[in-house]
């Protein structure tokens, strides 16, 4: 039997472009925070003692007092935000901080390893099938009760229940045993590979073996089962019936404005914060967000998206802020567009290739991304597992005569009869939707199709592409890794996942390597050779590799801020939450009170 307590992943080299961009940039060390007063204060340390918080963890000596502890981060308001709950939705937490209420059975460190979280370790048996994690047997709900394996078998369970339609089952397909047949109804979410051996042991059982599932369990914080059963999966909504395992608390939800959690004195898991207080406030429209951050409403600024072309000449023009501007790679996340190609007039491959030939990527990262994104030609980002990006630069160039040759071959000689066409948007930010609007552009002067942009409501977008048939013809739209893994991020185009492409030989080579425990190199050549056929295909016009980059003020500081492995120093993904161990690496300095004082 194989036994790990953090296993680690092959890194391939060292982020390749990516890093040369982040080498070009300001890099610094800072994240934010304000003050107001917080319930869970311990009492004062006596004179020349260290200051420790009510979980017992000693704040370093250059932090600011207790009550000024306190974290301010925006979320957007134009995206629909019911839950702070994974297994309840994945895209209605908008862009708010979520998912801290338990933990998951495993946590990445800054460097993307995946370490012991609510498992304190993890082993497979011979077969490479059925895994076992033990679970923190110290770890309780701050209703006085104890978190067991049957708690996250209760989760599992409800996130392949087809009654709850979770609109993320599609991740553990084909991983999980009956997974898929649970999800569509063809046994019962009873069957899945999921079961509670005893109170502190959970054994998963795989379809195939899958050397990537304790990072992949990444996403598996917990719901309690005792309150999923009596309120629902949205019983963390609601102060009233809210239960937490995890660092902090629910103590306030105004809907539409804002979210407070508090430091949880019951927490006694491993991810211990500094952190006191953490105040959540919609800051609406994202042009919002720079004036904010300048005024220090806001601590923190997530660029992946959000900051338009001019924040970003503003930034780039003033000293103050570009020191405050933190590059990094965010989690791999690659803008694409995509096409329904079983339905007319994309199920012509003439009419997908002469599109992806009007695509001016070089254009798109000069004028509009800016210091935020770089040319794709592929989907695998430079520096990611396997990538091969440089392969793939000449698959699609940028030629507008072959583009119209295509286009007449396929029967629309500068686009006459073609239908007019709408380009559809998952709630983006400027950047995104700039983007759109340059490629549609693009195809009205250069192939005489009209294009309508429209950017929809996150979950009404949802509702169309997970629809069957789907209702999306035509996107952008992006995908960012969950773990560091080729698997994770090809299987997104796996057959019945999520878009109508179907390649039986991708989809075998994709399955292939993924439960291969083989030559690493021999793996990596199998997921290069399926993203050929994905490139090949033009089904999908990849455009451009996101590069963020974070606002974070000065007097955000600790561990998680300095320097990865790779001399990156930011605010890396996945972000403050139990997925990462951010929370127990970030703290506020006594610098806070040369921006702020304390609300009223």
């Amino acid at each position: 039997m194989r036994r790990n307590h953090a296993p680690r992943f092959t890194r391939t080299a060292l982020w390749l472009t990516l890093l040369l961009l982040v080498a070009m940039l300001v890099q610094a060390c800072a994240p934010a925070a304000p003050a107001t007063e917080s319930s869970a204060a311990p009492e004062a340390a006596a004179p020349g003692e260290p200051v420790k918080n009510v979980l017992g963890k000693e704040m370093p000596a250059d932090a600011a007092p207790l009550d000024q502890q306190v974290l301010v981060f925006p979320y957007s308001g134009w995206k629909t935000f019911t839950t702070v709950d994974f297994f309840q939705s994945v895209y209605e937490r908008a862009d708010a901080i979520a998912d801290i209420l338990s933990d998951p059975l495993v946590r990445l460190d800054k460097n993307f390893q995946p370490q012991p979280a609510a498992a304190t370790e993890w082993s497979v048996d011979d077969s490479g099938l059925v895994w076992t994690f033990k679970l923190d047997p110290n770890l309780m709900w701050n209703d006085g009760t104890p978190v067991t394996a049957d708690d996250y078998v209760a989760t599992f369970q409800y996130g392949a229940d087809p009654a709850h339609a979770w609109d993320f089952s599609w991740y553990y397909q084909g991983v999980l045993k009956n997974w898929t047949q649970a999800v569509g109804g063809e046994v019962s979410p009873q069957e899945i590979g999921v079961r509670a051996v005893d109170a502190n042991t959970l054994e998963f059982t795989t379809e195939i073996p899958a050397p990537f599932l304790p990072a992949m369990l990444l996403y598996s914080n917990t719901l309690q089962k005792k309150a999923l059963e009596e309120h629902g999966g949205l019983y963390n909504s609601d102060v009233a019936t809210s239960v937490s395992s995890g660092p902090y608390k629910l103590v306030e939800w105004t809907k539409d404005q804002r979210l407070v959690y508090e430091i949880n004195e019951q927490y006694k898991g491993t991810n211990i914060p500094y952190i006191q207080r953490i105040v959540v406030t919609n800051i609406g429209q994202p042009s919002q967000l720079l004036p904010a951050y300048e005024a220090n409403e806001i601590d923190f600024v997530n660029g992946g998206g959000t900051l338009s072309p001019a924040d970003l000449e503003i930034i780039a023009a003033d000293p103050a802020l570009n020191e405050e501007y933190h590059p990094h790679y965010g989690d791999f996340r690659t803008y694409y567009f995509a096409f329904d190609n079983t339905q007319p007039p994309f199920d012509n491959p003439l009419v997908r290739q002469a599109f992806a030939h009007v695509l001016d990527r070089d254009a798109i990262t000069a004028n509009i991304l800016k210091r935020q994104g770089i040319s794709a030609y592929s989907f695998l980002a430079p520096g990611f597992p396997a990538s091969n990006s440089a392969a793939f630069a000449e698959t699609w160039p940028l030629n507008i005569e072959q583009a119209k040759q295509l286009l007449a071959d396929a029967g629309y000689p500068n686009g006459e009869g073609f239908p007019p066409l709408t380009l559809k948007l998952r709630g983006e930010g400027p950047a995104p939707t700039a983007v759109a609007q340059a490629y549609a552009s693009a195809l009205k002067e250069n192939l005489g199709i009209d294009v309508e942009v429209t950017n929809m409501d996150f979950k009404a977008y949802m509702e169309e592409m997970n629809a069957k048939p789907t209702q999306i013809q035509f996107t952008l739209i992006s995908y960012g890794m969950d773990y560091l893994d080729p698997s994770n991020m090809l299987g997104v185009f796996l057959s019945g996942g999520r878009h109508p492409w179907s390649n039986a030989e991708y989809d075998a080579l994709v399955k292939e390597a993924s439960s291969f425990l083989g030559d690493p190199a021999e793996r990596t050549k199998m997921f290069q050779d399926a993203e050929k056929i994905l490139v090949d295909d033009a089904a999908f016009i990849f455009a451009y590799h996101q590069t963020p980059g974070d606002l974070i003020k000065p007097y955000l500081k600790g561990p998680a801020l300095e320097p990865d492995a790779n001399g990156v120093s930011a605010w890396h993904w996945p972000g403050f939450s139990s997925f990462s161990d951010l929370p127990s690496g970030v703290y506020i300095s006594s610098d806070v009170s040369n921006y702020r004082q304390a609300p009223d």
